[in-house]
Parts: C-alpha cells; sequence; structure tokens
C-alpha cells in the first residue's frame, strides 16, 4: 500500500473517519495490485488476491500428435465407404477405418509419454546416485541440485508433450504459493528454492493423476486406451475395451448379411453404445453418460481440433501458410474465369465439360455430413482417451453404508416392496389356476377364448415388469444397508420379488406365444417377446449381484446383453424365421397372408421356397421388384443372393 494511503487505512480500521492535512482525506481509488504486503500500517500478510482464471478443459487436455490427420482420415473414409440408404459393408469397412485410427493415434501419444516419463525418472535417478558424491561441500552445491529438479519437474509439468497442460488452476493454492515466495524473498531468499520446488509439485500434481488413471493395477505401463492392445503381455491387455470392440464390429457386420433395413439401424445403435462403452471405461457420472460420452465429447472437441489447428499452423510457419492463401486465391479466379471463358467459346465449353465431371450437390452434401459426424466421432474418442472422465468409486457393495443423502430404513421400503409382493403372489396363484385350468377355465370365468386372454394381457404384463425393474432399482439405491440385519433383509425381499416377476415374465411370455400359434407371426410380436427375454435376463442379473454382494458391473453387463441379444437376433434371422413359422402355420391347415410376406426383406426368401409354385413365385417376384443395383459399398450377401 503506498505511504500515502496507509493512514487512513488505519484510521478506517480503528473506526475513525479518514483524515489529511487539509481536511477528510479520500480513499484510495484503487488497491495496490497483488501481490504487495500491507506492512506500513502494522497489519502485516494481507494481500489482496487477484481473481484467477481457470482455463477451459478444451484447453487442458493434452493434443496428441495426428489428431488432426486421423480426424480426416476417418472422415474421407466415411465418406466413401458408407451407403447411407442401405445396410452394406461398407459400414463395417467405416467401422474398421474408425478403430484403426484411433488406435493408432492413442497407442503412439501413450507410448511417447510414457517413454518421456521414463527419460525424466532415469534422469531423477542418475541425480540422485551423484548427490552422495557431491557430500556436504556447502550450501551452494545443495541450492543447485534443488534447483535442478524443480527445473525438471516444471518442465516435465509444462513440456510440450502435455501442450502446456498443468500448473494450479485454484486460487486459494495460487495464492498460497505467491504468499510464500513474497515470505521468502522477504526473510532474505533462504526458502526461495523450496517455494519453487513446491510450486512445481502442485503444477504436476494434474498430469500425475492422469497419468495413475491410465495405468493398469499390478502393472507399470498404462493400459487404458485402446494402445493396451499391445503384445506386451495379456495381463496388460484391456479385456473390456476388446469385448466393447468386437461388439461394435460385429453389430456393424450385420449389415453385410442381412438386408433388412430396421434390423440394421437397431445395430447401428447398438454399434454407437458399444463404442462408447470401448472408450470411457465406467466414470463417476453413471451409465448415461457412459453410453453417449462420445457423441457429446465430439460436439465439445470442436474448439480442441481448433487449438490442434493452431498448434500446427504455428510449426509450419508464415511461408506455408502463404502457400495456401495462393492456393485459395488460385481456385476462386479459376471459379470465375472459366465459367465465363465457357461462355464466350463453344469449343472451350465442350473441353470443359470433357475435363470436369458433372457436381451432385445432393451426394456432396450428403459426403460432407458423413465427413464430419465421422471426424467428431474420432475426435470425442481421442478427446475421452487423452482426457478421460473421473472413475467411478470402487466402494459400491451392500456393506458399503450410507454414502450420503436420506437412506430408506426397512419400515420405509418395506410397506411399498410388501404389498407389492401380496400382489405379485396373488397374480401368480390365478397363472397356475390358468395353466391348469387351460381354455375352458379361461372362457368360464373371463368370457374369452384362450387366444384373445393370451391378447389382451401381455402389454399390461410387459409394462408391470418395466416398472418392477424400476421399483427395484430405486429401492437398491436409496434403502439404509449399514447393519447385516438391514441387508439381509433387503435381499431376502428383493429376492421374493424378483422371483415373482420372472413368473410374471413367463406368463407374458407364454401369452404372446400363444397367440403367435393361433393368429401368426409378425416382426413387432417377436421383437416384444425379445425385449421381455432381455428383462428376465436383467431380473437373474440383480439376483447374481445380491449374491456376490457388488452391483456396480450390473448397468454394463445389462447393456452388454441387449446387445448380444441384438447379435443373437440378427443371426436367428427375424424376418426369415417369421416367414418360416406363418408358412409352418399355413401347412398345418391355417391361412397365410402372402401381402405380408410380399412387403418383407430378401432376408425371407430362403424360407419361401417351401411355398408351391404360384404362392412362392408371386412373394419373391414382389421383393426382388423392390431391389436396386448395389454398389461395391453396398455390397450385401443377402441382396445378392436374392438377385442370382
Amino acid at each position: 500500500m503506498p505511504a500515502a494511503a496507509a493512514p487512513a487505512f488505519a484510521a478506517a480500521m480503528a473506526g475513525a473517519a479518514p483524515t489529511g492535512a487539509g481536511g477528510p482525506a479520500p480513499w484510495p481509488a484503487a488497491w495496490p495490485p497483488y501481490p504487495t504486503p500491507v506492512s506500513q500500517s502494522g497489519v502485516a500478510g494481507i494481500y489482496r488476491v487477484a481473481p484467477q482464471r481457470i482455463p477451459s478443459r478444451s484447453a487442458r487436455v493434452p493434443v496428441p500428435n495426428g489428431l488432426l490427420a486421423a480426424t480426416a482420415a476417418a472422415g474421407c473414409a466415411a465418406a466413401v465407404l458408407v451407403p447411407l440408404d442401405r445396410p452394406g459393408i461398407g459400414w463395417l469397412l467405416t467401422g474398421l477405418a474408425i478403430t484403426g485410427t484411433v488406435y493408432a493415434v492413442d497407442r503412439a501419444a501413450r507410448n511417447a509419454e510414457w517413454d518421456d516419463k521414463d527419460d525424466s525418472d532415469r534422469g531423477d535417478a542418475d541425480r540422485a546416485a551423484e548427490e552422495p558424491e557431491k557430500g556436504l561441500s556447502g550450501a551452494g552445491e545443495h541450492g543447485d541440485a534443488r534447483d535442478d529438479v524443480a527445473s525438471d519437474s516444471a518442465s516435465r509439468a509444462g513440456s510440450p508433450a502435455r501442450d502446456g497442460v498443468g500448473g494450479s488452476v485454484d486460487g486459494h493454492g495460487v495464492g498460497a504459493d505467491a504468499a510464500r515466495d513474497e515470505d521468502a524473498r522477504r526473510s532474505g531468499g533462504a526458502d526461495r528454492d523450496d517455494a519453487a520446488a513446491a510450486h512445481a509439485v502442485a503444477a504436476s500434481g494434474t498430469d500425475q493423476a492422469a497419468a495413475e488413471t491410465h495405468s493398469s493395477a499390478g502393472t507399470g505401463r498404462p493400459v487404458a486406451g485402446i494402445a493396451g492392445l499391445l503384445p506386451a503381455g495379456l495381463a496388460e491387455v484391456p479385456w473390456s475395451r476388446v469385448w466393447w470392440t468386437g461388439v461394435a464390429l460385429a453389430l456393424l457386420s450385420v449389415g453385410a448379411f442381412r438386408a433388412a433395413p430396421w434390423l440394421f439401424v437397431l445395430c447401428l445403435a447398438g454399434a454407437a453404445v458399444a463404442g462408447s462403452l470401448a472408450v470411457v471405461p465406467r466414470s463417476a457420472y453413471g451409465m448415461w453418460f457412459d453410453v453417449l460420452a462420445v457423441p457429446f465429447a465430439g460436439l465439445n472437441s470442436w474448439p480442441w481440433l481448433y487449438r490442434a489447428m493452431t498448434r500446427t499452423r504455428e510449426r509450419a510457419g508464415t511461408g506455408t501458410q502463404r502457400v495456401w492463401w495462393s492456393i485459395g486465391a488460385a481456385a476462386a479466379l479459376l471459379l470465375i474465369m472459366v465459367p465465363l471463358l465457357a461462355g464466350a467459346d463453344a469449343v472451350f465449353a465442350g473441353l470443359v465439360d470433357g475435363l470436369i465431371p458433372a457436381v451432385d450437390v445432393p451426394a456432396v452434401l450428403r459426403w460432407v455430413a458423413v465427413f464430419v459426424v465421422a471426424g467428431s466421432g474420432v475426435a470425442g474418442a481421442l478427446y475421452l482417451l487423452a482426457g478421460p472422465p473421473p472413475a467411478a468409486a470402487d466402494d459400491d457393495s451392500f456393506s458399503g453404508g450410507s454414502r450420503g443423502g436420506h437412506r430408506f430404513s426397512p419400515l420405509e421400503w418395506g410397506i411399498p416392496v410388501g404389498a407389492l409382493t401380496i400382489v405379485f403372489a396373488a397374480f401368480v396363484a390365478t397363472q397356475v389356476a390358468v395353466l391348469f385350468g387351460g381354455d375352458g377355465y379361461v372362457q368360464r370365468t373371463a368370457s374369452l377364448t384362450y387366444a384373445e386372454y393370451a391378447r389382451s394381457g401381455f402389454w399390461q404384463l410387459s409394462i408391470v415388469s418395466l416398472l418392477t425393474l424400476a421399483v427395484i432399482g430405486v429401492v437398491l439405491r436409496f434403502a439404509a444397508q449399514d447393519g447385516a440385519a438391514e441387508r439381509r433383509w433387503l435381499r431376502i425381499a428383493i429376492a421374493v420379488v424378483i422371483g415373482l416377476a420372472l413368473v410374471i415374465v413367463a406368463s407374458a411370455l407364454h401369452r404372446m406365444w400363444t397367440y403367435q400359434q393361433a393368429y401368426g407371426f409378425t416382426l413387432l410380436r417377436l421383437l416384444v417377446e425379445v425385449f421381455e427375454g432381455w428383462i428376465a435376463l436383467v431380473y437373474l442379473l440383480l439376483v447374481a449381484s445380491l449374491v456376490l454382494l457388488r452391483r456396480h458391473w450390473v448397468p454394463r453387463l445389462a447393456v452388454g446383453a441387449a446387445l448380444t441379444t441384438l447379435l443373437a437376433l440378427s443371426v436367428l434371422n427375424p424376418e426369415g424365421f417369421v416367414a418360416d413359422r406363418n408358412i409352418a402355420r399355413w401347412q398345418s391347415g391355417k391361412s397365410l397372408d402372402t401381402d405380408y410376406l410380399s412387403n418383407l426383406s430378401p432376408d425371407a426368401l430362403p424360407a419361401t421356397d417351401r411355398l408351391p409354385d404360384p404362392q412362392r413365385t408371386a412373394v419373391a417376384n414382389a421383393i426382388r421388384e423392390r431391389l436396386t443395383d448395389d454398389s461395391w459399398q453396398g455390397w450385401n450377401y443377402s441382396r445378392a443372393s436374392a438377385t442370382r
């Protein structure tokens, strides 16, 4: 604080109005800049802490080498290979290209980062080995050694490999470091070296935590990225990421074998989910974040990509930038001059038409859209690999105690769960009566045929099974589990509800199967049956979580079960299965809806071979009439077999 303002400040602290030689003195126009101490007024140790600007996440995540090249390569591959209007082998080739680019960039970045860390640790070990040889020759030598260690730590924290990432972003931490530096200066500088070393350690804390996030338990090298697939030992292979990547590619390969568009749309969505789970380990934000992490990261990575382009432009130099500007100016001149000259002379116009191909504007727009989507997906995946989200806590057992917030006591959650159990038990008892009573019992009690009875209750039972699954999830999340008795009663109650719910799911499946036997098979009826089967599998996973006392793996395993079920459905060939079952019903004396079969995809053609010639020809011709020629990117086995 200036000397002229010190008396006014002291008077204000004492409760008096500031005075000066000519009357009341004005307040200081502005406090002195940080970190000048207030020592003249006798009030020592007071600083004005300047606000600290925290950089955005895109400015702190390191930029790996090859980011722009990988983004551009994946985008170009998708624009060339993807057949947007149909399932085809191009989707699988695009998935392989995206996987290869992400793997290559992530592997190179992690190997370079770890090699730099090995070199730094080796240098620290060499200096530590040389330290005893110096002996206690004086404080100056030890001060130099501390300076070397501090400068080396600081250089690692802000090294170009990390692209400037590092440094404290906590305003209090910066203020404390500045205060220590000022105290060291005021005391003669004896502790200046220690303060610098402490500041370097604080600066490198973020990078060290990130490195620890990528490390595998029991191994010495980071394996969190897809680069963990290196053949350095099976112990370092991230098998979960191998699994999710394999599932994603398997779902994309469905487009090369099945022609049903609706089936491939489901497989494409499942591949996107599996790809996101392959990139993001189990995070603290929950399953919904992990499933949608890569698409949202692709949108958030645009400032990161701009930062990479800025760094590349700075490395290229002004000469290269001028060359690109010259190329752009030449292209602009040609776009203006060539059409004018072509309009002036018919011979030149013919030459231009022969050299320049016709531009399909919708196709160009489609290529640009595919390029942007695929490039953003690759950038989002690399963005999450370079700066992963915080990992989820490992303490998720039933014996973990309260984790904050209100927890329901056994009486609070026992009342609704008990009521649900009583209702389910009564319903299951009626199902047993229907099962043994048969069609006569249903007609006497419900005045319906057995098929009508089955159709009328399937959707209600499906909704009940979904709602019960949600209720169980809420109870397991918020029920008090501190004592052994609370956990025991919780396991018993949930196990009973799950057992009764499984009977309800079985009843729903039985009803739908009976209805299909009476009225025919459709794709919608088959899909809801598969969905009900997946719900039953989720119930079994919850039972296993009660036994194993761990439930963090249930959400991911449930998603994995859903994707595996989708793969199994693709192998089954749902349209071929529906056509085959309807033809079997027709052969047993039931009616056959040939119009429905004619609207199916070429996947149903092998099943129509069982029909006699008039029906088979009518159905097959109707299906083949909708087919168009495939490009090499859109090759599909089912369509290729239909045109033979």
